[in-house]
């Protein structure tokens, strides 16, 4: 008996150090995993953000160049630059995020040659589709007082969008190549031509600006010419590039086919990302109808310009978990798409917190870099802290739309943020703004309830 017990406790504890070593092997694997996901996202996320703040700032620069000649100028080009988003950059960025999913699971699936036909596909789309845009620009002037703008206001937007319309065509075709780079992890390349953009940029405008007499329109024109530049930059590297071998085999008249395949999911695309950033833009043509509106239109667009600057930072996580997602759905690792979802939360959870931190503390210095005016800078400050909380959301969101770019799901977005921003956020800054006339920083503050949208996708 006593060696029967024996032989079934020896059978018994080499059993339990077995399933203990099992366990710990598990949880070495997952870890591993875990630590390799956030590498690759780092690795992509680092110089998509980049990409995405280099960009961004050609405008941005252009606005505090202007803003040094005047609060009427500052306020036009305000003006101007969000009438051009809301009615030409964000419908194209929207239309090219279509690639996230096309060329993304296209490259997971390494159906490389076919990444090449999508993107044709888009630009042509994407061409046809800027010029009755670049008609809008045109009538800029006449739209907004239509809206309700100050003529004043309303006349220096319409000229500086006018010297802005030979950008639209070269934005369309930049965010093609950006996401059909993107899409193969080639993010390197794309953040060296958006750098020098950005740095060439800046002589551009002060030439333009203070030494051809051109004043504000020189700003838009610098718009124009950066982009086109940054396009070419990006043209000779997939034209000339080993990386892109496979994926571009020269054009092909198959691009022009499939079209309607391509806007059941551009539409979406546009839908998704327009309904969010018009969101922002519909701040800053609010403020022009409150009292004092060059004050108001002058701090609210520094305001917005200043989140959309940080909002670029969870964007870039956003294209990076987006790549990742759809690289792995492509090539059947569902596993790994949803592992990458769950580390890139983690880090746009820090990334808010840090950049929150930051914008509060310079709050009471950053109206300088747009102003010389003490009444702008003070209102500016007061609008710092609300920015950080709505940076911290939206980031969350950001990294969420993105995962649904990379899944194909551009229409559950689209209803979310027609919810969310419209039914709930925009309505309610108007009635805390014109009805209970509480000021324009709540019109900021409506736009923090798109936490609705959060908690719907979660």
């Amino acid at each position: 008996m006593e060696r029967e017990q024996g032989e079934e406790a020896s059978l018994i504890s080499p059993l339990i150090q077995i399933s203990e070593e099992n366990e710990i092997t598990r949880d070495g694997r997952q870890k591993n995993k875990v630590i390799e996901e956030v590498t690759k996202q780092l690795w992509l996320a680092g110089p998509l953000i980049s990409v995405c703040l280099s960009q961004y700032f050609l405008q941005m620069i252009s606005i505090m160049f202007v803003g040094h000649l005047g609060e009427l100028a500052l306020s036009g080009a305000s003006m101007a630059t969000s009438f051009a988003s809301v009615t030409g950059f964000s419908l194209l960025l929207g239309m090219a995020s279509a690639l996230d999913t096309l060329c993304g699971q296209s490259y997971g699936a390494k159906q490389y040659h076919i990444m090449g036909i999508h993107m044709q596909r888009a630009m042509f789309v994407l061409l046809l589709v800027s010029i009755p845009l670049a008609i809008i620009w045109a009538n800029t002037r006449s739209l907004l007082i239509v809206f309700g703008q100050e003529d004043d206001i309303a006349t220096e937007a319409g000229e500086y969008a006018v010297f802005m319309i030979p950008s639209l065509f070269a934005y369309g075709l930049l965010q093609c190549l950006t996401r059909f780079l993107q899409t193969q992890n080639i993010v390197f390349p794309m953040m060296l031509c958006s750098g020098v953009t950005t740095v060439v940029h800046v002589l551009i405008c002060w030439i333009l600006v203070f030494k051809t007499g051109l004043g504000y329109r020189g700003a838009a024109l610098a718009n124009s010419i950066s982009y086109w530049l940054n396009v070419l930059l990006l043209v000779l590297y997939v034209k000339f590039s080993s990386s892109c071998v496979k994926t571009w085999t020269g054009f092909s008249k198959e691009a022009l086919h499939n079209i309607f395949s391509f806007l059941r999911l551009a539409i979406p695309s546009a839908v998704m990302v327009c309904l969010e950033l018009w969101s922002f833009e519909m701040m800053v043509l609010l403020s022009g109808l409150l009292p004092n509106p060059t004050l108001e239109t002058s701090v609210l667009s520094i305001s917005l310009n200043t989140a959309a600057m940080a909002w670029m930072i969870p964007f870039g996580l956003g294209s990076s978990v987006s790549t990742r997602v759809s690289n792995e759905l492509g090539a059947g690792h569902s596993g790994s798409a949803r592992l990458a979802v769950h580390v890139v939360l983690g880090m746009a959870i820090t990334e808010g917190i840090l950049v929150g931190s930051v914008m509060i503390l310079i709050r009471n210095i950053w109206g300088y870099a747009y102003s010389d005016e003490i009444e702008v800078v003070r209102y500016v400050a007061i609008m710092m802290p609300i920015l950080a909380i709505s940076n911290f959301l939206d980031g969350l969101q950001n990294v969420l739309s993105g995962a649904a770019r990379g899944c194909g799901w551009q229409k559950i977005g689209a209803y979310v943020n027609l919810g969310s921003y419209y039914l709930v956020g925009i309505p309610a800054a108007i009635l805390l703004a014109f009805v209970l006339h509480i000021g324009g920083k709540v019109i900021i503050s409506g736009h923090l309830s798109h936490s609705s949208k959060l908690k719907e996708i979660l």
